[in-house]
Parts: structure tokens; C-alpha cells; sequence
């Protein structure tokens, strides 16, 4: 089995004046996508992964551009000022946001209709002030939504 699946990543209130964007590929050849410069609202960054069903543990596989890491731990880079492309920034982090907390009956709640979406809020600010950073868990997991 294999669907299409879409995700909607909300950064909240991230600090001002700080380019953020998702990373398309991988290793130096990559392409920061959906770039948006933060004013301190939430951000919004939507996207579509697939999920295959070819593991051994019976666990979804996330697949596509945006994939980054290995099966049993895959994630979606956010990345950061400098990394984004923003030359005068002070900052040059990325965010890894994981998808193992996707499951297979949340892909199919989502895949129920094709205005659902999974949606998962992170923390834009980390502890410093500056942009969160490093593995971002989602604040309350991953929902599934209605598209807006």
C-alpha cells in the first residue's frame, strides 16, 4: 500500500526578521523551499510525503523529497537564516521535525477525505531566544484537521 499524504508543519511565533523554509533534497545539492521571513506570527508550511507500507515492523514508511533520515527515523528539515538562504543573518540552524509520530490509522483518518490534512505545531523560539533548533518534537503530536 502506498498513499500520498498531506502535512502541514506550523511554526509558533517564531523570532522577527528570520528567514525559515523547508529543505528539498539532500547533502549540499539541496533547495530551501516555501522560504517565508518571520514578522513573530506563526508560520505555515504545507507539504505532501508518501507513505509506503514496507517495513518489517509494520510501521509506515515516509517517502519523497522532503524525506530526510533513515527508515526508522525519518524527518523533514526547517531550515533556518543562513542555511535558508538569508546571507545577513546571525543564525544558520535547522529544525528536524520527526514523523514518527505518524501512524498508520492517523494516515488513514487524513487520507479519508481529501480536505484532511495532518497538522503538527512546533515551538519556533528555542530556549536561548533565538530560532528552535535541532529535533523539534511537535507540541501535542500530530492531528489530523480539516484544510483550511
Amino acid at each position: 500500500m502506498e498513499l500520498e499524504l498531506r502535512l502541514c508543519i506550523v511554526l509558533d511565533t517564531p523570532p522577527a526578521r528570520v528567514d525559515f523554509g523547508l529543505q528539498h533534497g539532500k547533502g549540499s545539492g539541496y533547495q530551501t523551499i516555501q522560504k517565508q521571513r518571520s514578522k513573530g506570527n506563526d508560520l505555515r508550511f504545507d507539504c505532501t510525503v508518501t507513505a509506503k507500507d514496507n517495513r518489517n515492523d509494520g510501521l509506515p514508511n515516509f517517502l519523497g523529497p522532503l524525506v530526510q533520515g533513515p527508515v526508522t527515523g525519518r524527518f523533514i528539515y526547517i531550515d533556518i537564516g543562513r542555511l535558508a538562504g538569508q546571507a545577513n543573518c546571525e543564525w544558520e540552524r535547522k529544525i528536524k521535525v520527526p514523523l514518527s509520530g505518524i501512524t498508520w490509522d492517523l494516515i488513514r483518518q487524513a487520507s479519508a477525505k481529501p480536505e484532511r490534512i495532518l497538522e503538527a505545531h512546533l515551538p519556533g523560539t528555542g530556549k536561548d531566544g533565538g530560532p528552535s533548533c535541532a529535533t523539534v518534537h511537535p507540541l501535542q503530536g500530530w492531528r489530523c484537521r480539516r484544510s483550511t
